[in-house]
């Protein structure tokens, strides 16, 4: 895997992260998801 694609990768993994975790229980809820999930859809990133 190249270098630049990683970077991306991980750039879209934490910006993720990011704007999953700033969401509150309830808007979470109303998508479906729990914080538990946040990690595992992050992580589609690097698939």
């Amino acid at each position: 895997m190249n270098p630049i694609r990683i970077a991306k990768n991980w750039i879209s993994y934490r910006r993720t992260m990011n704007e999953l975790g700033n969401l509150s229980n309830q808007a979470l809820s109303d998508i479906g998801l729990t914080r538990y999930d946040i990690r595992n859809i992050a992580s589609r990133s690097f698939r």
